[in-house]
């Protein structure tokens, strides 16, 4: 290549380069959220109880649900409170964890030491052992004066009883009700300022938001190096994360905030109306969703549009009686294509999601429209209004109509009908499925009408619905806004709406992949940042009035 040519191409190279940085979004810098305390999950606590002890430890009972008050459990998180109750559940399922661990069957495994005498005190083993559970607990090494009293309950324990692995079951119990276990705190850096979150702090924003569970002692051990406290040593892990196949924990933890799956506990239909749906059912209904999702997402790391019009699946046993398919595998998942042609393309045609957003005994196209925009869209719907008379919507003869003439009152009365044209329209395409999720041609004997409408796009059926969903523009902004919120237990104010709306952007660029986006959060300053609040004195007040 001639010298002139090479040097004109280098130049046009440098010139595409300074264009792309200068067209490509500059990152907006956020205040940050107030410092978090945040309860765990009941699932984020069950995968701690696992990581550090193994799955062999079986955690009986249930803890008392964190109330749905934002859009997110992950954002109510840092609201909710441990009742009384609530206390009493932890303590008797830490007391439980505990007796496993050291039980002979488990010691051996679980515990790094062995006492000197089995029927006596033994503070150095006891010490190594609760020191080294304590450290993954409270996502961080226990202090002195934290590893001394669990010692000294371990030790009292065994003196009184007689039995070293019996103390050491008051002093793992001691572990396992502590408020540093039970609570996710951002701890700030006290020699810093303004004010920033420690490198154990911004280790388990990590790792509570890509896995779903405590960080592992890798990234407790980079904390505690001081890797976390410059951006190198953070992407270093965040890459570690990322690549893990941990990472599908996580986000089967996100997709299940965000589209609301702890409504799958208790899902039970009607069972003279649908004799197929059983509690197995709609178990393996949540997790064909999930399975899917995570397929889709991870495995094929494809465009997230598609999960509104993909036509493949998996299938179990069970769901292929609700489907009405042939299911080769008789007890495991196999992977389904629906054929083309198909009413069933996209997550929102599963039967998970459609039975999930029904009513016990019949289908709901406003329960399934209202879904849609909510959970797909971040759309509001507002409620009924509280005055409403329901009665005149529920005549007897109504349960003989089909579901469309059922909600034309609806369209006639003005207190129900602006609501109900954002809803009905959307869940009128989905009607081809019943309460559980079955295919199906007619409704009370009428053959069904599946034509509706989305924002301006109209459609004949639910394969319209799919098109018109896949391509609508709130679908992956939605997504953005949802996963930011997620990250950052905030609620989309005004600390994070510029970077939402940055991420957006990036997000499209990528090709609307979710490992991209979620490495764009997870490696910008703005997931780690916190503000605190702005406290004033009485004289403050009175000297600016």
């Amino acid at each position: 290549m001639p010298a002139s040519t090479a040097r004109r191409l280098a130049m046009l190279v440098a010139a595409a380069a300074f264009c792309i940085a200068a067209c490509a979004p500059k990152e907006p810098q956020v205040r940050g959220n107030r410092p978090q305390l945040r309860l765990l999950t009941e699932d984020q606590y069950r995968n701690i109880i696992q990581d550090v002890f193994g799955p062999q430890i079986a955690i009986g009972g249930a803890l008392d649900p964190i109330l749905r008050e934002e859009d997110l459990v992950a954002v109510s998180a840092g609201r909710a409170t441990v009742s009384a109750s609530g206390f009493e559940k932890f303590a008797t399922l830490g007391e439980g964890i505990a007796r496993q661990v050291v039980d002979p069957a488990n010691r051996d495994l679980l515990i790094p030491c062995r006492p000197r005498r089995a029927d006596a005190r033994d503070d150095a083993c006891a010490a190594e052992t609760l020191g080294r559970v304590g450290k993954l607990l409270y996502r961080r090494p226990l202090s002195g004066a934290e590893l001394q009293r669990a010692v000294e309950t371990a030790g009292a324990g065994a003196a009184r009883v007689g039995d070293f692995f019996e103390g050491l079951t008051y002093g793992l119990s001691l572990l396992l009700v502590s408020p540093h276990f039970l609570f996710i705190a951002d701890s700030l850096r006290d020699e810093v300022s303004p004010p920033a979150l420690t490198g154990y702090a911004k280790a388990a924003r990590l790792s509570f938001f890509l896995w779903n569970t405590t960080p592992d002692e890798a990234l407790i051990d980079a904390a505690t190096r001081g890797e976390l406290d410059d951006r190198s040593g953070l992407e270093r892990e965040a890459e570690r994360l990322l690549k893990s196949p941990r990472l599908v924990n996580g986000v089967r933890a996100l997709f299940s905030d965000m589209l609301q799956f702890e409504k799958f506990v208790g899902l039970s239909k009607d069972t003279e109306i649908y004799p197929a749906f059983d509690p197995q059912v709609a178990q393996d209904a949540r997790e064909q969703l999930l399975r899917t999702i995570t397929w889709h997402l991870l495995d094929q790391d494809e465009d997230y549009r598609r999960l509104f019009d993909t036509r493949v699946t998996f299938m179990s046993s069970a769901l292929g009686r609700i489907y009405r398919v042939p299911v080769e595998d008789t007890v495991g998942w196999s992977r389904y294509e629906f054929p083309a042609g198909d009413m069933r393309a996209g997550i929102q045609t599963l039967a998970g999601f459609v039975a999930l957003h029904s009513h016990p005994g019949r289908s709901s196209p406003t329960i399934r429209g209202r879904a849609v925009r909510e959970l797909l869209l971040c759309q509001k719907v507002p409620d009924p209004p509280a005055n409403t008379d329901f009665s005149k919507f529920n005549e007897p003869a109504a349960t003989n109509l089909p579901a469309r003439d059922r909600l034309k009152v609806h369209s006639t009365d003005a207190t129900c009908a602006g609501c109900h044209r954002l809803t009905d329209p959307i869940g009128f395409a989905l009607e081809n499925f019943d309460g559980a999720g079955q295919p199906r041609t007619r409704d009370q004997g009428a053959a069904i009408d599946a034509s509706g409408a989305l924002d301006g796009t109209e459609f004949t059926d639910v394969r319209g619905l799919s098109g018109a969903l896949s391509e609508h523009p709130s679908i992956p902004a939605c997504l953005v806004q949802r996963v930011t919120s997620y990250a950052l237990a905030g609620t989309g104010e005004s600390f994070d709406m510029p970077w939402a709306n940055y991420l957006a952007e990036v997000f499209r660029r990528d090709g609307y992949r979710l490992r991209p986006l979620l490495a764009s959060i997870v490696g910008s300053p703005n997931f780690y940042a916190v503000e605190l609040p702005v406290v004033q004195t009485a004289a403050a007040e009175e000297s600016h009035r």
